[in-house]
């Protein structure tokens, strides 16, 4: 995720970041001047006279309300996604602190500590790596029999959690903990487990097939005949209005597609590699 001050309006506007969409699209952008300035040639030539092109603006106007709800509507979803996964990271973020705080004061041997001090920043960058290509056991403080353990699961996450529980629940079973205090925690463990399923929804539930398929046709045709009904007023020239709605409308479309999946390495993901980092931090300092 990219850290920046919203405020700078000028370093933002002049600002040429490789998240820029122009840098995205600028392939994109010179085929479609290219396509639309053939078209604007075929008409100035071949259909000079035509006076039912002069009326085409009124409907392109309202054709061009209709693509600005849809992208509304497109935008609005995926960021309701990439807000939804923040405050699953944040719930992960708050569970963890809670487990360890109530685990600092229950336990009395080290080695017990040590055992929570290391699996919930293990959960937590297990989910990490989890929600993107697959779990990064380096990044994990395991002991021999844990990794071996872990190495052969198809979700890592879930197996952390069991092994804390088998963990709590042999301290129940030594009277280590009360019936009480195990319950408290289990309700814990559940809502770290329940952020990572929320988090696998947003993941693999992606926008309808159909849905983005029309967006975007539904865009590639509106703005390679856009120069049909401005071309009797602004002749050449309607091919680089065509070309600059291109930009806005596909750059919309772009920014909610890479927002939608919230939990990869894009620029505009989010934070997990730090927030994870602040978890293990929190945990040590409260276990330490």
């Amino acid at each position: 995720m990219i850290d920046y001050n919203p405020k700078s309006w000028l370093h933002l506007i002049f600002a040429f970041h490789k998240s820029d969409t122009f840098r995205m699209l600028w392939k994109e952008i010179i085929y479609i001047s290219i396509f639309t300035s053939v078209i604007v040639f075929a008409e100035i030539n071949f259909f000079p006279n035509s006076q039912a092109l002069e009326k085409l603006i009124s409907v392109y106007s309202l054709i061009g309300f209709v693509i600005s709800l849809l992208l509304v509507f497109r935008t609005n979803t995926a960021y309701d996604r990439w807000w939804e996964g923040r405050k699953k990271w944040g719930e992960l973020v708050n569970d963890s602190r809670n487990i360890a705080i109530k685990l600092s004061t229950l336990l009395n041997h080290p080695e017990d500590k040590d055992f929570f001090r290391r699996m919930l920043p293990n959960f937590v960058f297990a989910a990490k790596e989890h929600l993107r290509s697959g779990v990064n056991f380096d990044e994990l403080e395991l002991l021999p029999t844990e990794l071996e353990v872990l190495r052969n699961k198809g979700h890592v996450p879930a197996t952390i959690c069991q092994l804390l529980y088998g963990k709590i629940k042999a301290l129940k079973v030594a009277n280590a903990i009360s019936e009480e205090e195990y319950m408290v925690l289990d309700r814990n463990l559940n809502s770290l487990l329940d952020s990572v399923g929320a988090c696998e929804r947003i993941k693999n539930t992606p926008i309808p097939f159909s849905y983005s398929l029309f967006i975007k046709k539904f865009i590639f045709i509106y703005v390679t005949t856009l120069p049909l009904a401005f071309v009797v007023q602004f002749g050449y020239y309607s091919s680089l209005i065509a070309t600059f709605v291109f930009y806005v409308l596909v750059s919309m479309e772009v920014l909610a597609e890479e927002i939608e999946d919230p939990f990869g390495r894009d620029d505009n993901d989010l934070p997990t590699d730090q927030i994870c980092e602040r978890i293990k931090a929190n945990v040590l300092e409260i276990l330490e």
